[in-house]
């Protein structure tokens, strides 16, 4: 068995420089000189003082070695104040240990994430709403659908979404379209194929058409449970070289309420609203008799 590999001795110096134990001994010098020098009245004043300085000038400079050397993360502010602080926790921890960009800003329960730490943070969100306690194990879902090819190819997410609903667990997802591009059939065919691909994994899907929403309303959302929403700011391109999203950990009802608005319930709901897209483009595509003229008529009845 081969011997272990020693370590240079600049590497040795900087470890024991960098130690706890260098800081624990310094701070317990301070304490026992003066204690001493007041017991015993014999030690001169002069000494005194200087040894006192060189433990201040010891003690400051091993704090700044520790802080260059270090990385030093913020704490949470309030965890209480979280909508759900062992999801939250969890979160911040991985996190933490991936030290992601702008770490700081979770400390406030809000991160903002770009490109491509943008899906990989989705799916961290989704991964842990299935690991953990937090219930309901629900996402609720608004895309804004300007390319259904584009949200093909968010495998990985996917792939998250799928084990969430094999683990017992619901997604409502909500395809917000414009009425122009519902009325094309290069768009309706490759919609109506990603919204087969969601439903064969078990989603709930519906359709909103973007023209009648208020600007509240036609937002990129992921709502996980009642614990964190990520809100697309700006939409990635297909390999995330671009993109902006939010992730928020309070004030998680107030995007329910805004999904619930527009999912609506009965007749009037978004999921009745897509069957009702469906009966018209579905024959025409099947029977490759597409007429926009119909479709238009079709859309507008919605």
């Amino acid at each position: 068995m081969s011997a272990p590999p020693r370590q240079d001795p600049v590497r040795r110096l900087a470890d024991l420089v960098g130690s706890p134990v260098l800081s624990g001994v310094i701070g317990l010098a301070g304490v026992i000189v003066p204690v001493i020098a007041w017991v015993n009245e014999r030690v001169n004043k002069d000494y005194l003082l200087i040894a006192e300085t060189v433990i201040v000038l010891a003690l400051v400079a091993n704090h700044l070695w520790l802080r260059k050397r270090f990385i030093t993360l913020r704490r949470a502010t309030n965890l209480r104040a979280m909508d759900d602080a062992a999801y939250y926790d969890l979160v911040r921890a991985q996190l933490e240990n991936e030290l992601i960009s702008d770490y700081g800003e979770i400390a406030d329960g809000h991160l903002r994430v770009y490109a491509s730490e943008v899906p990989r943070l989705s799916v961290m969100l989704v991964k842990t709403l299935i690991d953990s306690d937090t219930l309901p194990k629900r996402i609720l879902a608004a895309d804004l659908t300007t390319n259904p090819q584009l949200l093909t190819q968010r495998r990985e997410y996917l792939a998250a979404n799928r084990r969430l609903i094999q683990a017992g667990g619901s997604i409502d997802r909500l395809f917000i379209c414009y009425r122009d591009d519902l009325v094309r059939e290069d768009y309706a065919r490759p919609l109506l194929e990603l919204i087969n691909h969601h439903r064969g994994h078990g989603v709930t899907c519906g359709l909103a058409i973007r023209d009648r929403l208020r600007a509240d309303q036609a937002v990129d959302v992921i709502i996980i449970a009642s614990a964190a929403v990520l809100v697309e700011e700006e939409q990635g391109d297909a390999d995330y070289t671009k993109g902006r999203s939010s992730v928020y950990f309070k004030g998680v009802d107030r995007w329910v309420g805004r999904f619930e608005s527009v999912w609506g319930h009965g007749t009037d709901s978004a999921p009745m609203m897509l069957q009702g897209y469906e009966a018209v483009a579905r024959p025409m595509l099947d029977a490759g008799t597409w007429d926009n003229d119909r479709a238009a008529q079709g859309v507008d009845a919605l």
